[in-house]
C-alpha cells in the first residue's frame, strides 16, 4: 500500500488496500485455475494410458502395442504444461491462503510422476504385472486429484470455490469410472469376474453415484445440463455389460466382449472429459469476471489515487464561491458520507463472501474429516479403503446418524487407540 507520508494514514488508504489485496488474490486463483484445468487434462491422458497397458498386460502384448508409445507422448506433454504452469505459481502464490499444503501436494504429486519412465519400460518388457501396475498409476492420478482438492480448499473466493469443488468431485467420479473399466477389461478377457473383482466394482459404481452426486450439488447449470444430456444419451449396453460383470461369474466372448466393454466404457470417459472442460470454462470465465469488476472498481473515481488524494485537501470551494467545511480528518462532508458507503458497502460483501466460503469449506472440512476416519480403520483394521468407507457407512445406519458424526465420533478418540 502506498500514500502521501506527509499526512497520516486514513480510511481511504486501507480501502484502496483491500481492494488491490482482493485483485491479487484474484490474480493468484487465476493461475489456480489453469493449473487445475491442466492437471485435469494430464489426469485424462493418464486414465488412457492406463487403460491401454491395462489391455496390452491383459492380452499378454497381443493387443494395443502399437498405441503404447503414442499414450506416453500424451502424457509427456500434458506433464510438461503442468510443470510450466507450477512454475509460474511458485513464482505468485506465496500469500496464498494454505500455499504450504497445496505445495506438498504438489510434490507429492512430481515424485509419484517420476516412477513413469521405468515403469513404462517393464510394462513394454511384459515384466510387471497388471495390479502392480494399475496400483501405480492410481496413485499417480490420487495425488493429482489430492492436490485439486488443495487447490479448493485454498480458494478464498465462495463462487471459485464451490466450482473447484464440483470439478474435484466429477474428476474423482471419473477417476473411479477408469478404474472400472479397467476391473471390468480384465475380467472379461479373463472370461472370470472372482468375488473380489464384484466386490470391487460394487463399491466403484456406488463412489461414482456419490462423487456425481456432490458434483450436481455444486456444479453450475450450464456443466449440469452438459452432464445430464450425456446420462440420457448413454449406450444401453454399457449397463448391459456393466450387469454381466457384476453377477455372472463365467461367461463367452473372451477377447471380443473386453474390446468392446473397453471402447464403451472409454466413449463414456471421454465423454466426462467434456464435461470437466465446461466446467473449467466456468470456473476460468469466472474468475476473470470477478477479476474484471475488481479492475474497475479500482479505477472507479472513488476509488483512484488521485481521488482519495483529494480527501486532504484543506478547503473545498465551489463555483459560486463558497466554501464547504471539512470535517476533523479533512473530509469534506460529501465526500466523507461517499467514502462511508464504500466502506460499508466493503463490509458487507467481505461479510456475505466469508459466509459463503465458511458454507462451501465445511463441506471439505466433512470430507477431510471422513478421509481420515477411513485412514484410521485402514490403519488398525487393515481394511481396504473401500472397506473402510463400507464399514463407516453401516456404523451410521444402524445407529441413525449422519456419515460425518460417526467420523468425528472416531477422530475423537484417535489419540487412545493402540499403535498397530
Amino acid at each position: 500500500m502506498s500514500r502521501n507520508p506527509a499526512f497520516p494514514p486514513s480510511a481511504s488508504d486501507f480501502l484502496l488496500a483491500s481492494k488491490r489485496c482482493e485483485i491479487t488474490v484474484l490474480q493468484q486463483l487465476l493461475q489456480m485455475g489453469k493449473l487445475v484445468g491442466g492437471v485435469s487434462q494430464l489426469i485424462h491422458v493418464l486414465q488412457r494410458e492406463r487403460g491401454t497397458i491395462n489391455v496390452y498386460l491383459c492380452s499378454r502384448g497381443a493387443l494395443y502395442g502399437e498405441q503404447l508409445a503414442g499414450r506416453m507422448q500424451q502424457v509427456q506433454q500434458a506433464e510438461l504444461v503442468v510443470q510450466r504452469q507450477l512454475a509460474r505459481l511458485d513464482a505468485s502464490a506465496a500469500p496464498l491462503a494454505g500455499a504450504s499444503r497445496l505445495f506438498s501436494r504438489i510434490a507429492w504429486a512430481l515424485h509419484n510422476l517420476t516412477l513413469l519412465p521405468m515403469l513404462r519400460q517393464r510394462v513394454q518388457n511384459l515384466q510387471v504385472n497388471h495390479p502392480e501396475t494399475m496400483n501405480t498409476f492410481n496413485e499417480i492420478i490420487r495425488s493429482l486429484l489430492a492436490l485439486v482438492f488443495e487447490a479448493a480448499d485454498a480458494c478464498a473466493e465462495p463462487g471459485m470455490a464451490r466450482q473447484l469443488i464440483a470439478m474435484f468431485s466429477f474428476m474423482q467420479g471419473k477417476e473411479l469410472a477408469g478404474q472400472e473399466r479397467a476391473i471390468g477389461s480384465a475380467g472379461f478377457a479373463a472370461q472370470h469376474f472372482s468375488d473380489d473383482d464384484q466386490r470391487q466394482l460394487l463399491l466403484l459404481i456406488e463412489g461414482q453415484e456419490r462423487c456425481f452426486q456432490t458434483f450436481s450439488e455444486f456444479a453450475d447449470a450450464g456443466s449440469l445440463g452438459v452432464w445430464q444430456k450425456m446420462l440420457q444419451q448413454q449406450d444401453g449396453e454399457f449397463e448391459r455389460l456393466r450387469r454381466v460383470a457384476c453377477t455372472q461369474k463365467q461367461f463367452s466372448g473372451g477377447k471380443d466382449i473386453s474390446l468392446r466393454w473397453f471402447d464403451i466404457t472409454t466413449a463414456r470417459i471421454d465423454g466426462m472429459k467434456q464435461v470437466e472442460d465446461r466446467l473449467e470454462d466456468a470456473l476460468m470465465a469466472s474468475c476473470r469476471a470477478s477479476l474484471a469488476a475488481a479492475n474497475e472498481a479500482l479505477a472507479n473515481e472513488i476509488y483512484a489515487p488521485q481521488a482519495l488524494a483529494e480527501s486532504y485537501a484543506v478547503f473545498v470551494a465551489d463555483p459560486r464561491g463558497e466554501g464547504e467545511t471539512l470535517t476533523s480528518d479533512g473530509i469534506s462532508p460529501r465526500l466523507g458520507r461517499s467514502m462511508m458507503e464504500l466502506i460499508q458497502q466493503q463490509s458487507q460483501r467481505l461479510q456475505v463472501l466469508s459466509e459463503e466460503l465458511t458454507a462451501v469449506r465445511a463441506s471439505l472440512r466433512e470430507r477431510r474429516e471422513i478421509e481420515r476416519a477411513k485412514g484410521l480403520l485402514i490403519q488398525h483394521r487393515g481394511l481396504s479403503e473401500e472397506d473402510a468407507y463400507k464399514l463407516l457407512r453401516k456404523m451410521a445406519m444402524n445407529q441413525n446418524k449422519r456419515l460425518i458424526d460417526i467420523a468425528q465420533a472416531m477422530l475423537a478418540v484417535a489419540d487412545i487407540l493402540p499403535e498397530k
